[in-house]
């Protein structure tokens, strides 16, 4: 989601990649589903392991959520940052509402990540 919403908004500005650190093997319907009612699409996206040599040459590397580690690497040039996102599903609320909602919260993390990277030239 955050990858295909930096992709949308940053229109290439910023190089975006996206990684797990248990990449499932197809893209999430609903995540898809709701970024692309955005303008966002994820379509062409595949789950993939995380590149070592990937993450040494990066200026940030987005976490999201709490369960995932990401470990610096030898000569990482960036730096590792989590985003401890909403859970929607811990107040009852499920399906495509809480899709929305979590892509609402990423979203949001996502143009703040933009301007910082950018320095404010990218609105």
């Amino acid at each position: 989601m955050a990858a295909a919403l930096m992709d949308h908004h940053a229109a290439g500005a910023v190089e975006v990649h996206s990684a797990g650190t248990t990449p499932g093997s197809t893209i999430n319907a609903l995540s898809a589903e709701v970024v692309a009612e955005v303008g966002a699409d994820m379509s062409s996206g595949t789950p993939k392991p995380i590149d070592p040599e990937l993450l040494r040459s990066v200026d940030r590397v987005v976490v999201l959520g709490d369960e995932a580690k990401v470990e610096p690497v030898a000569g990482m040039a960036g730096t590792i940052e989590t985003w401890h996102t909403d859970e929607p599903s811990t107040r009852g609320i499920e399906g495509v509402e809480r899709m929305r909602l979590v892509r609402d919260d990423i979203d949001t993390r996502v143009q703040r990540l933009l301007t910082e990277l950018t320095d404010g030239t990218h609105a």
